[in-house]
């Protein structure tokens, strides 16, 4: 859900970007080291503790045979990410280590890990200890402006609907997952009725049904829907809104499709100077 945040874990224990690691949502995990390795936490703001001590996160961790690691529950934003050098060693399915928890694929048994799970890692020499620096780590707490691009479907709402997003505050659901960020707040207005010909969904549509209330749809998201869609998130700004909390509120902006190129681009190469 947030790449950014998993993929500097991956930098700072050695891996490449797209090793598999865990994505913790709320509570993180209770882990015992059954050999010498190196971990990277990351993300939500979990109070993390090495052997019942405070040990710090956005930073490379070696840890020893024997070694406890024990995330509490989030602070600040809503998924934390461990990384552990070499990467977590699980098959390939459809060409990713990764878990789809409503199809039953990927990761371990296509589940979520429960108490007693051993993971085995790839082999992989002990990387330097490296650290991100406090500019490169997000401020979880504040309420974020998440960016879009209006449309495919923006002919078929109302101007003071596309108002209502542009200059309302929405408000996280407990109903959000990583499937869609439901949302509550001004309503957006159809002019034309809320259905249309089913469509392709991409990371980030955002679906408005007849109430009137955006969808935001993530990465678990279904291929097509048949629902009017308002904006698409920007790719760089996933992350972010895969952070806020069940409660917390955000604001939307509307960039042109130039201006998300060059904000790409920008976001691309802070997280090559953070790391």
């Amino acid at each position: 859900m947030d790449r950014a945040a998993f993929v500097l874990a991956n930098r700072l224990v050695g891996n490449p970007d797209g090793a598999a690691g865990l994505e913790c949502t709320v509570l993180g995990p209770r882990c015992e080291v059954a050999a010498p390795c190196a971990i990277a936490v990351t993300g939500a703001a979990m109070p993390l503790t090495l052997n019942g001590q405070e040990a710090p996160a956005w930073t490379t961790l070696a840890l020893e045979t024997g070694d406890v690691i024990k995330l509490g529950p989030a602070r600040a934003g809503v998924r934390a990410y461990v990384a552990f050098s070499g990467g977590i060693d699980v098959p390939v399915v459809l060409g990713s280590r990764s878990t789809y928890l409503r199809g039953g694929l990927g990761g371990l048994e296509g589940r979520a890990l429960r108490k007693g799970d051993a993971l085995r890692l790839f082999p992989a020499a002990l990387p330097p200890l490296r650290w991100v620096p406090p500019s490169g780590i997000p401020d979880l707490a504040a309420g974020p402006e998440i960016r879009v691009v209006l449309g495919p479907q923006t002919d078929r709402f109302a101007a003071e609907g596309l108002q209502a997003f542009l200059a309302g505050s929405y408000e996280m659901l407990p109903q959000s997952d990583r499937m869609g960020a439901r949302l509550r707040g001004p309503r957006i207005t159809h002019t034309r009725g809320h259905d249309i010909v089913s469509d392709g969904i991409a990371l980030g549509s955002i679906q408005v049904p007849g109430d009137g209330q955006p969808i935001a749809l993530l990465v678990d998201r279904q291929s097509t829907g048949g629902y009017t869609k308002v904006a698409t998130v920007c790719s760089f700004d996933i992350g972010r809104l895969g952070q806020v909390k069940p409660g917390q509120h955000l604001r939307f902006r509307a960039l042109t499709l130039a201006e998300a190129h060059r904000a790409l681009q920008a976001w691309q190469a802070s997280l090559e100077e953070v790391l």
